[in-house]
């Protein structure tokens, strides 16, 4: 039997196959490349992208790890049904990118990192910014990427694509799995011919599985929760990949069990219906909090119960409570002594329902959550105007965004002080709310707002970012402009780093390189965002006070490029409302008082944390 073949450089043969990975919907699920060229991509990849052109479209970012960071928002946004490629040069170009692909890899997301690598054939190496391990031939920078990928190859033969493309696909449709992937790509390989099967590039349709619960573990844990007398749901991130936020919402209603929403699961149901009591935890709401202390179980969807979550597992009090983990990873559903029931969130939770037929809890005080939307409406209300010059907080700038938001926002921050106050005050509406909290990565805030703009062009996205996060990266504002990308960056000048300064006094510490006013500088800076903004094309503009801010979001929906809008505020002030302890480690011995004083704080919570159920 003659097998017909098709004769392509292997660089060829990747992008073509590529091209014709599809969804369900019919949509590439690659949705595209992100490239910055050099030596190691430039030959063979670059090529190789322009010969298919828009078959499988090419994007000029500004640097590896941001443009990396955009293609992470869109596949969050599009809840891991769609993602994005991203190239490289061997060297520097590569391990820009390794920060990235960390954070896809905490936050669960798949993104295809395919940076250049060194010559297989190694006739001329060591080749310009070649990492030579002395003990170890086969090392090369791209190395860096193995413990933070999902799957991990290295391509040194052109029919090595045959077996490395379907793996890399099939990891990143995994919802148990679901992970970056890199595969490091040889730069002589990548311009040597092959004949592939034509088969082979036949189109592919990737469905992403919803795999059944254990009717054991359902039993068990409806068992368990027709025992509980003060049960709550921790609803995760993995409800909204699941798409599961109405299933979420049904279970609870009929089961009269009230939920509460972490980070990453912020923003899977309204935060106006009645059992939603908030965000749990270090940043959490005083409702969800005072609930959570006093469940005897624990219902975890689709979360892996980070220590912004459980309070450094300090909050779940209850000397009677019980964890239960509904997770499609088994590492995540046994956690801390958990129950475990392994299953898709959507699914699993039917399957539960119906087994635990007409129960319900018993009933619940809701006093703390009308109390809690009362507390909120208070600390962002607009300021009064005092004559005095005083600053906004953060807060009173969450608030101005908030009475101008609509249905269509959506707001979104990774690091600094925003991330802690969004999660305890912001009143997300269904899909409204996208935060980077997994790793909180400095820099992701610019990027991302472009990335989620191009998965849903049809939202008003709205960022939030310090100036700290502005000057880690800021770069792609010029990508949003140059591709006609439009949102709006609230940008807050603190003039330094506000959020790691309140941390650092509260943990009994000096003010001490933080802020400006505490580093090793000979003169302040006086930075002019405005005109750094407006210098890539962005719109840029200052206001002075949270009314006008109010007014310039408004105005700013009309335009076809990012709006950069500039306010001062005060960086001393919190939330004042909410929170709960977070386990950060005091000095055990020397320093002044103020030392002394944290220490005890300190030991005071960790008493009561539970590190296994």
């Amino acid at each position: 039997m003659t097998i017909k073949t098709i004769r392509l450089t292997a660089a060829q043969a990747m992008v073509k196959w590529l091209s014709v990975q599809m969804t369900e919907e019919g949509e590439r699920f690659i949705d595209g490349v992100w490239a910055i060229f050099g030596h190691g991509n430039v030959a063979g990849i670059g090529e190789a992208l322009h010969g298919i052109g828009d078959a499988l479209p090419t994007w000029r970012g500004q640097n590896e790890q941001t443009m990396a960071h955009a293609a992470i928002a869109y596949a969050k946004t599009l809840k891991r049904t769609r993602a994005q490629a991203v190239t490289s040069s061997i060297g520097p170009g590569a391990t820009n990118m390794v920060t990235a692909c960390t954070l896809a890899h905490v936050n669960r997301l798949p993104v295809l990192f395919i940076p250049g690598d060194v010559f297989a054939n190694r006739r001329p190496d060591p080749v310009l910014q070649q990492v030579e391990d002395f003990g170890d031939a086969t090392v090369s920078a791209n190395d860096c990427f193995r413990p933070v990928s999902a799957y991990f190859d290295r391509i040194m033969r052109p029919e090595h694509l045959l077996t490395c493309l379907p793996r890399a696909l099939a990891t990143m449709t995994d919802p148990a799995i679901c992970g970056p992937v890199t595969l490091a790509f040889c730069q002589d390989v990548q311009a040597e011919a092959y004949d592939y099967p034509e088969a082979f590039f036949e189109p592919r349709v990737w469905r992403i599985r919803r795999p059944e619960p254990d009717p054991r573990e359902v039993a068990d844990l409806a068992e368990v929760i027709r025992a509980a007398k003060r049960p709550v749901i921790i609803s995760g991130g993995g409800v909204i990949y699941s798409q599961a936020e109405a299933d979420l919402v049904a279970f609870a209603e009929a089961h009269n069990i009230p939920f509460v929403e972490t980070q990453a699961g912020k923003g899977a149901n309204s935060w106006d219906h009645p059992l939603n009591f908030g965000s749990p935890g270090v940043t959490g709401s005083a409702s969800a909090n005072a609930l959570c202390a006093e469940a005897d179980l624990v219902i975890g969807v689709g979360t892996r119960f980070q220590d912004f979550t459980t309070g450094s597992w300090a909050l779940f009090r209850n000397a009677a409570r019980r964890l239960v983990s509904i997770n499609l990873a088994g590492y995540d559903a046994t956690k801390r002594g958990s129950l475990p029931c392994v299953g898709d969130a959507k699914i699993t939770l039917g399957r539960l329902s119906a087994a635990l037929g007409d129960h319900r809890a018993p009933a619940f005080d809701a006093q703390s959550r009308t109390d809690w939307r009362a507390t909120v409406a208070r600390v962002t209300a607009a300021p009064e105007a005092d004559g005095a010059g005083n600053l906004p907080s953060d807060v009173q700038v969450i608030g101005a965004v908030q009475r101008v938001a609509t249905e269509r926002t959506v707001v979104m921050c990774a690091a600094g002080t925003m991330p802690g106050a969004l999660q305890v005050l912001w009143q997300a509406a269904a899909g409204g709310y996208h935060m980077e909290y997994g790793y909180s990565c400095m820099g992701y805030e610019v990027a991302g707002a472009m990335g989620i703009k191009l998965a849903r062009p049809d939202k008003e996205v709205i960022c939030f970012v310090g100036d700290g996060s502005y000057m880690m990266a800021n770069s792609e504002l010029a990508t949003a402009v140059m591709r006609r990308v439009p949102f709006t960056v609230v940008l807050t000048d603190n003039r330094g780093y506000g959020c790691i300064n309140r941390l650092q006094i509260e943990c009994g510490g000096a003010e001490f390189n933080n802020m400006y006013k505490d580093s090793n500088v000979e003169v302040q800076p006086e930075i002019d965002f405005v005109a750094h903004a407006a210098a890539m094309g962005a719109h840029a503009e200052k206001v002075g006070s949270i009314a006008e801010l109010e007014a310039r979001i408004v105005v700013a929906r009309g335009r076809k490029i990012p709006s950069v809008i500039v306010i001062d505020t005060d960086a001393v002030p919190g939330t004042g409302a909410g929170g709960h302890w977070w386990d950060v480690a005091v000095p055990q011995a020397g320093g002044p008082e103020r030392l002394e004083r944290a220490r005890a704080h300190y030991n005071q919570n960790a008493a009561e944390q539970r590190t296994f159920d």
